[in-house]
């Protein structure tokens, strides 16, 4: 096999030309990009004082530190909202790339809530297609970080409202395939827009930040004449203890993020990056104690997160919709090292609580995560209210769901 010769000489003049003339077309579009991350930190003061992180330091903490981030799509727009190459803040409203988040490749979007409170700019909904496509070619996880004012109705069309829709097909789609959805709503997620947090897998909602609803207190009191607040419509402390919309339920930004890494951490996914990581490690306290913990009158109650702690490694446990049903107990956690899921209960199942269930085993079969039952119940609740609320239905498809699971149950 013949080797090319070298013909480039580079200290030729017009080698050294070609080089300076490349270098200002690569500055040229760093500094388009850079514009678009300036005109985001404008509103960093805003963000930190009202206790919020900026999108682009949300991704840094959500992401692995040091690992590599691929950033797509970043001139998405670009002269579409102003014919001025000078002015024109391109990026579609939305931050995308692929990274590693807890050594998982996970498909990362972002609203970029620092420029127009993170509305959809020209090419933000061809941009956020593209993302999913490229999730659901390369068996991706996604992880969503939302905060949108939604579309931008100065510039909306109505053909938008059939691509819009493609979005919310194309989650489905991703869960479906079995790539989980992780959603972290940091702020707005309203009108239309709340089905990207509806339609996401595991959702973290932050307390006094997050809403999602479909109508706001002016458009509902304008159709049903009914008052209320923002919060009662759709703050994250209602979607986590009485819709269960919301999985998880964080103090700020920061805990959101941590959380969303915990969740990527436990979905016993193949790691395309090594994790560094402690060997698996022995309860914190003494597996001799639950002798003494269960008591030998079946009438009395028991904490079951006790026996938990007495089973898992460093007695760690991420509770899953801990608001929501909270008397029957879903999460993760690791024994002898190997990932797994727990459901248990602290009471009868309710409505919510078997709903619960029913969400979390459908979880754990998609991340392949094994089910270990720690049964501690006396069945469904029965009365008027229950009956009401829907129970027969919901523990119907909760049987369904353990009938139907995909992964070993003990």
């Amino acid at each position: 096999m013949a080797v090319i010769e070298n013909s480039i000489s580079p200290t030729s003049e017009g080698y050294q030309s070609n080089r300076a003339g490349m270098l200002a077309q690569i500055a040229r579009v760093n500094a388009v990009v850079g514009r678009t991350v300036a005109a985001s930190e404008l509103s960093k003061k805003r963000f930190h004082e009202r206790g919020q992180l900026l999108p682009r330091e949300r991704i840094a903490l959500l992401l692995d530190a040091g690992a590599p981030f691929l950033e797509l799509s970043a001139l998405a727009g670009y002269c579409l909202d102003t014919p001025d190459p000078e002015k024109s803040i391109p990026g579609g409203g939305t931050i995308a790339g692929i990274g590693f988040v807890s050594g998982v490749r996970c498909m990362v979007t972002a609203s970029d809530s620092g420029i127009e409170a993170g509305s959809l700019q020209p090419m933000g909904l061809d941009k956020r297609l593209r993302s999913q496509e490229i999730a659901l070619e390369n068996k991706l996880p996604s992880v969503q970080l939302v905060e949108s004012a939604g579309a931008n109705l100065m510039r909306y069309r109505v053909e938008d409202f059939i691509r819009g829709g493609t979005t919310f097909r194309n989650l489905a789609l991703l869960s479906a395939a079995g790539l989980p959805v992780i959603t972290v709503t940091h702020g707005s997620s309203t009108a239309g827009g709340a089905y990207q947090t509806g339609l996401s897998d595991y959702i973290v909602m932050v307390r006094g930040r997050t809403r999602a609803f479909l109508a706001g207190p002016p458009l509902l009191k304008a159709a049903t004449g009914e008052i209320a607040t923002e919060e009662e419509l759709g703050g994250a402390e209602m979607h986590t203890s009485i819709s269960g919309l919301g999985d998880y339920l964080a103090e700020d930004d920061r805990e959101a993020l941590g959380i969303a890494r915990q969740i990527v951490a436990d979905l016993n996914w193949d790691r395309a990056q090594p994790v560094t990581g402690e060997p698996p490690r022995a309860p914190l306290y003494d597996a001799e104690e639950l002798l003494g913990i269960m008591p030998m009158d079946h009438k009395r109650p028991v904490d079951m997160k006790q026996i938990i702690a007495r089973i898992l490694d460093g007695s760690e446990f991420l509770e899953f919709g801990a608001n929501y049903g909270p008397a029957t107990v879903c999460g993760y956690g690791r024994i002898n090292g190997h990932a797994i899921g727990i459901i248990t209960n602290n009471g009868p199942l309710d409505p919510n609580g078997a709903n619960k269930a029913t969400h979390f085993i459908q979880a754990c079969c998609q991340s392949h995560t094994p089910i270990l039952y720690l049964n501690n119940t006396t069945g469904y609740m029965v009365g008027k209210a229950y009956e009401e609320a829907g129970m027969i239905k919901h523990g119907s498809k909760m049987i369904q769901a353990v009938t139907n699971a995909t992964v070993p149950q003990i």
